[in-house]
């Protein structure tokens, strides 16, 4: 008998097709601030590595070479105040990948916990595994036994709230005592405005006992190496082993020629710091257009997006908006408690988050086309 597919949710973005299409047709052309996607340039010293690693006939090592591994560790101890093993990393194909897979390549059977608003990949993968996917911002909400498998998000998507060294520290001794497994996302580190977001595996916080915690990282918003699909997932000896064992049977090998490119990346912050001036200018524009606009914004102390709301329903911000030309994600989309927030991404070339700005602060003179209109 074989097993019935796990019942996922519709894929969220496609509901936005609609909004998209009235963006689309604003005479100026769209400004897009709903997906997040890097659209700056891929640095020049990741662009040269891959170029000198392009002759690769053999099969890559599924560990990572010693060189990625070192350079993944020097970033940690330099950027984010991790002592790490180099062994207990674990590079990957893509995070969201890794996101979604997890929970099974964990063997997790019971329940998976994530934020109540997080990114829609933590549901998914509980899904997948078989394992019942539960919300929750607060110990109680998974009760005395405690999850599986408990995803940490900070600085978090969609909302950019960051997590403090306190919280952290009780997190870490509430789920030793229950062999809860501690995955942290961390994907935006390094992109923090008004809030500094420590690391889970911060030396200050663990001693250098990684016992039962992971971290995630992903070059994608870093070095806007989103179309190279690397990340990787370090922390507990043991469980970055057992991923290891699972990538080898399975074949999880990151390309030659991304790893090359990946250790480049890490070794260099000068292209990253450069970056980091560059969302702070767009978000510095975005800021004032917004509270012009009536908006007001909870948390985004970090990350790349602002989490806004104006009081209503998400759906009919993103319909106004999107009359503007301007295309934001709807908050229900990370769960529940988003219904009236909508997330705007600082992702959009200087030119466009001009475009945002002017349609923000003067919506006169930014001319609507007809409801229903199309840019064909």
């Amino acid at each position: 008998m074989t097993r019935a597919a796990p019942q996922l949710p519709d894929f969220p973005w496609d509901s936005l097709a609609a909004a998209k299409a009235r963006a689309a047709a604003h005479p100026d052309g769209i400004v897009d601030l709903s997906v997040g996607t890097p659209v700056d340039p891929t640095p020049d010293v990741v662009q040269e590595a891959l170029r000198r690693a392009a002759d690769s006939p053999g099969y890559p090592t599924t560990h990572g070479t010693d060189e990625l591994r070192e350079a993944i560790a020097g970033w940690l101890a330099r950027r984010r105040g991790v002592t790490l093993d180099p062994r207990a990393i674990l590079p990957v194909i893509g995070t969201k990948e890794l996101v979604a897979w997890l929970p099974t390549l964990l063997g997790v059977r019971g329940t998976v916990g994530f934020p109540e608003l997080a990114y829609p990949t933590y549901e998914v993968g509980a899904l997948l595994a078989g394992a019942a996917a539960v919300r929750g911002d607060s110990t109680v909400a998974w009760g005395p036994i405690g999850p599986d498998l408990l995803w940490l998000n900070s600085p978090a998507n969609p909302t950019g709230a960051v997590l403090p060294e306190e919280h952290l520290a009780k997190v870490i001794q509430w789920a030793r005592t229950r062999s809860t497994v501690v995955a942290s996302d961390e994907c935006y580190a390094g992109l923090e405005w008004d809030a500094a977001a420590p690391s889970l595996l911060a030396d200050r916080l663990t001693g250098g006992d990684h016992t039962g915690l992971l971290l995630v990282h992903s070059l994608s918003k870093r070095s806007n190496m989103a179309g190279y699909r690397f990340g990787f997932v370090a922390g507990d000896p043991a469980l970055v082993a057992g991923l290891l064992e699972v990538a080898k049977h399975a074949g999880l090998m990151v390309p030659g020629p991304v790893q090359a490119a990946a250790a480049a990346a890490y070794r260099d912050d000068a292209h990253a710091l450069a970056q980091w001036d560059r969302y702070a200018e767009r978000r510095a524009a975005l800021l004032p257009a917004l509270a012009t606009a009536g908006f007001r914004l909870d948390h985004s102390e970090a990350g790349l997006y602002l989490w806004a709301t104006e009081g209503r329903p998400c759906t009919e911000t993103v319909d106004r908006l999107a009359g503007l030309g301007i295309l934001v994600a709807p908050g229900d989309f990370y769960g529940p408690r988003g219904a009236e927030h909508v997330r705007i991404a600082l992702t959009a070339t200087d030119e466009r988050i001009e475009a945002a700005v002017r349609r923000l602060t003067c919506p006169e003179e930014a001319v609507e086309p007809p409801f229903g209109a199309s840019s064909g």
